[in-house]
């Protein structure tokens, strides 16, 4: 008996079917028959394995992460040029802000998903416990489902008579029927950390890319001026974030460029936004005499 957690096993070619259904017309019927009739390599008995993309994949983790981290430290570049900070102030809080946001979205991410997969397990356990203890009501349950989707009863009740036969395999299909909660893995909580980690790691590398443009660039051509390195960074920045929008657009509706073009715009405003409010801000602390006066002491260093 296979796991529902498992790979569907199909005898098609799933890359060619869904080819097919994208070309429509009479040709994609066509297609579509000989997509299913096709047996790919890798299968089990001559069937092929329908590899599912997964969300929260280490793939998308890598692209979604990294499109956070880079509109996060192009906002706050944005920001100090529009505030006019010094390129030192501008670093110190590029670099702190990217480390600080990078390492609270990973462990966000790996804490709310253990959070998720022990409520989905209690959640199990209680569905396993109440298919031992009044299967008929659990039965009764599923027929009222399956009728409700269209299944005629007599057909619902046999279906469902048999199934409740593999108890382990009746609970998970419980829980993805009843309340949409697919069962994790005995892997889930390691692949959690894995996603947290690459999380982090996506975040701080996207997320470095303009900051290091600025400074790269000033150090290897010292006359240029801080408007010249903020269009740099703009330069650096844009590259990146149209290859990530692209890229995404793999996990959805694969238009490219449309997908490039728009996250391009979405960090051109995000940019836009953080300038204006950081000139704004920058204008209003020099007109205001709290602002204005200089420290009685300086500060002392904390360690």
């Amino acid at each position: 008996m296979n796991d529902l957690r498992e790979p569907l096993v199909v005898t098609r070619d799933l890359d060619a079917a869904r080819r097919a259904y994208e070309a429509g017309g009479h040709i994609a019927v066509e297609a579509s028959r000989l997509a299913h009739s096709i047996k790919t390599n890798g299968g089990v008995n001559g069937m092929a394995v329908e590899q599912h993309e997964q969300s929260g994949g280490r793939l998308k983790g890598i692209v979604f992460g990294g499109l956070d981290g880079i509109l996060t430290s192009f906002a706050i570049i944005s920001g100090s040029v529009g505030a006019s900070l010094s390129p030192v102030a501008m670093l110190a809080l590029g670099v702190s802000n990217v480390l600080a946001d990078a390492l609270g979205m990973g462990a966000g991410e790996y804490l709310s998903s253990r959070s998720y997969n022990s409520y989905v397990r209690k959640e199990r356990e209680r569905e396993a416990w109440e298919l031992q203890n009044y299967p008929a009501g659990e039965i009764a349950e599923m027929v009222e489902l399956f009728v409700a989707r269209g299944m005629s009863r007599e057909d619902a009740e046999f279906v469902i008579q048999r199934m409740a036969k593999y108890k382990d395999f009746f609970v998970d299909l419980m829980m993805t029927e009843e309340l949409s909660l697919p069962v994790p893995g005995d892997s889930d909580n390691l692949d959690s950390l894995k996603d947290g980690f690459t999380m982090f790691v996506a975040f701080t590398a996207f997320g470095m890319l303009p900051i290091i443009g600025f400074v790269v660039a000033g150090a290897l051509v010292p006359s240029l001026t801080e408007g010249q390195l903020f269009l740099v960074a703009c330069a650096i920045t844009a590259v990146n974030l149209f290859g990530l929008g692209a890229f995404k657009a793999t996990f959805h509706d694969k238009q490219y460029l449309r997908s490039g073009a728009e996250t391009l715009l979405l960090g051109g405003v995000c940019a836009a936004i953080a300038y204006y409010v950081g000139r704004a801000v920058a204008g209003f602390a020099g007109i205001n005499e709290l602002f204005a006066a200089p420290l009685e002491a300086p500060l002392e260093p904390l360690l």
